[in-house]
């Protein structure tokens, strides 16, 4: 198994180590300090001696941060985690903070009235960040101080820095060769006047290099960081025992993290830094050596987003694959659902399993969210021995998951009913259906982007007075990160769509303590032709569809479908049974047949 099931923290520790951490704090001689969940790559995915957040606080959610003041001790989340946290801190030593609503310079403002030193790890935070925060704090005489990291100063046992070695990405599913790949970069850095580019996501350097690692769970990178120059040398700041057995390569060389520093000093600029993705503490030891900084994205991060034609059919075929492990799963369900013996752990194991038997997976892209009942409506639920809850007939069950496979990474969430359930729970579905049918419809111009199709997923739920507290979508990779970025459909995002990206398709709508809808698909975005009496000139994008698996009819209130709703679900079932049928057999291919008969 990939997944464990074990709980990673326990809310009664969370007191006793916050006094620990202020004891520290008044010696340093601040106020407060800020715990965020990142490590030094600000990604979201971060080793077991990274979990800095968790461990202090008890909270595992994959996003948000804790300001620890004398007094008061907040645990900043957004809308997907607000029911978990509550559950997995003590209320009574650390207060949620619902977040981005109240913003971290709001709050400070409001606890530190007289004015205080607020110290960080110039390591676990962006320029951008820290540059918001001090000019928002400088008001009320509230400075932010780089220290040493409190937290590994109180953490006796954290865990050795992660070891798996690096292999190599093949040519035939990346597209192009990592010389290519550098040599573009550098030819953009040429372009734009910049000496050097600073890389400190590892899926970039993966990217860059063709590289896959295996350092964070259901991530496979390798944890360093680069900088690429603009004749496409590269070095690379790692482990280096981690990058031996790939051979050597007279454009790339390999040194120790130890030796950053000194190399980013000895840098002539202007060297290209990403404020949104750095650690502040690149800009500051570019700043005290004299190096001038020329502020711009990742070089990386579009390059990748955009997949290539191979980079598509590999991640197609991988998806046809898990699409037919995800059958076989949905038929087991509606088999053993019903004589009420499962449990939340049993559908996330025989899942894995399924995925398993197809001989090509490498790993799940993220644990398994499968909550059945009430579980459902936390969006980010995550199950352990002790949560384990009974799938139960008149419930929905949610259930998210993904495969990495060496050819694609997968993402797909299906809601299934247990036996009869309500019309409430039917027409909230319906509604998040009719959302997700509008996504994959989109036809738009060029230079549309994310934040402006968002409210398409929205529009039905809020014709009902619902919403949900999440994207609708975010951007995946290539074997590689499952959240990917720039590429989302969010409100927040305004990143023009471009041929190429891969999004996520995932509305949905939760009830707190009764149950949780969402259904998911991948989509690409790929150029559209323009209708009978369209404008010629204007050229359009849309999406195609990746993700096949039936969507639960008996959850779908048909009469609320428009005839353009009817006729996308029925085509898409139509796709799934032309596409994955032939990959079943037996029983499996006749409830197939079944699932995916006409609305």
């Amino acid at each position: 198994m990939f997944q464990e099931f074990s709980a990673t923290t326990r809310p009664e520790d969370g007191p006793k180590r916050l006094a620990r951490l202020r004891a520290h704090l008044a010696q340093d001689g601040v106020t407060g300090c800020l715990v965020p969940r990142a490590d030094r790559h600000q990604g979201e995915y971060v080793a077991a001696r990274d979990e800095r957040l968790s461990w202090l606080t008890g909270f595992t959610g994959s996003a948000g941060f804790c300001a620890v003041l004398p007094d008061v001790a907040g645990v900043f989340v957004d809308g997907r985690y607000r029911v978990q946290v509550k559950a997995q801190v003590d209320t009574g030593a650390f207060t949620p903070v619902d977040w981005p609503e109240t913003k971290l310079e709001d709050w400070l403002l409001d606890h530190v009235p007289g004015g205080g030193v607020i110290g960080y790890d110039p390591w676990l935070h962006s320029s951008s960040e820290i540059d918001r925060l001090e000019v928002a704090l400088a008001k009320r005489q509230i400075s932010l101080r780089p220290i040493a990291n409190p937290v590994d100063a109180i953490w006796t046992d954290r865990p050795a820095p992660p070891t798996e070695p690096a292999r190599g990405y093949p040519v035939k599913y990346a597209g192009k060769t990592s010389g290519e790949k550098r040599g573009e970069i550098a030819a953009l850095l040429r372009e734009e006047g910049q000496c050097a580019a600073i890389l400190t996501l590892p899926d970039s350097i993966a990217w860059l290099l063709n590289i896959r690692g295996g350092d964070l769970p259901h991530l496979p990178v390798t944890q360093a960081f680069a900088i690429i120059e603009d004749d496409a040398r590269v070095t690379v700041f790692t482990d280096p025992a981690k990058l031996k057995g790939l051979g050597p390569d007279p454009a790339v060389t390999v040194l120790g993290w130890e030796a950053f520093d000194a190399a980013l000093a000895n840098l002539t600029g202007p060297v290209r830094v990403d404020p949104a993705t750095a650690p502040v503490r690149v800009a500051q030891v570019l700043e005290e050596a004299g190096v001038e900084i020329a502020k711009a994205a990742d070089p990386c991060l579009l390059p990748k987003a955009k997949k290539t034609p191979a980079e598509i059919r590999a991640t197609t075929e991988a998806h046809l694959r898990d699409g037919a492990a995800v059958a076989r799963f949905l038929h087991w369900f509606d088999t053993e659902a019903p004589k009420g013996n499962l449990t939340e752990i049993d559908c996330v194991r025989a899942l894995e399993a399924f995925r398993a038997e197809t001989g090509a997976l490498k790993d799940i892209s993220f644990d398994t969210i499968a909550g059945a009942g009430a579980h459902g409506a936390i969006v980010h639920y995550r199950v352990t021995e002790e949560t384990n809850a009974r799938v139960l007939p008149g419930q929905l069950f949610l259930i998210d998951s993904g495969g990495q496979y060496e050819d694609g990474t997968t993402d797909i969430t299906r809601t299934l009913p247990v036996g009869e359930v309500g019309d409430e729970e039917k027409t909230a579905f319906t509604e998040v259906l009719q959302g997700m049918i509008a996504i994959h419809r989109a036809r738009f111009p060029k230079g549309v982007t994310g934040g402006h199709l968002d409210a398409l997923a929205r529009a039905p739920l809020w014709a009902a007075g619902r919403d949900f507290d999440h994207g609708t979508g975010h951007g995946v990779g290539v074997y590689l990160s499952v959240h990917e970025g720039p590429q989302r459909l969010s409100r927040v995002s305004t990143l023009p769509l471009e041929p190429g990206m891969i999004l996520s398709n995932e509305p949905g709508y939760y009830r707190e303590g009764a149950f949780g809808i969402r259904i998911e698909n991948l989509v690409v975005v790929t150029e559209a032709d323009t209708p009978p009496g369209g404008d010629a000139h204007r050229a359009l994008l849309g999406f195609e569809t990746l993700t096949w698996a039936p969507i639960d009819r008996r959850l779908v209130m048909a009469d609320m479908l428009s005839p353009a709703e009817r006729a996308w679900l029925n085509s898409y079932h139509e796709g799934v049974a032309r596409r994955i049928g032939p990959r079943l057999d037996g029983a499996a291919a006749a409830w197939l047949a079944q699932a995916t008969a006409p609305v």
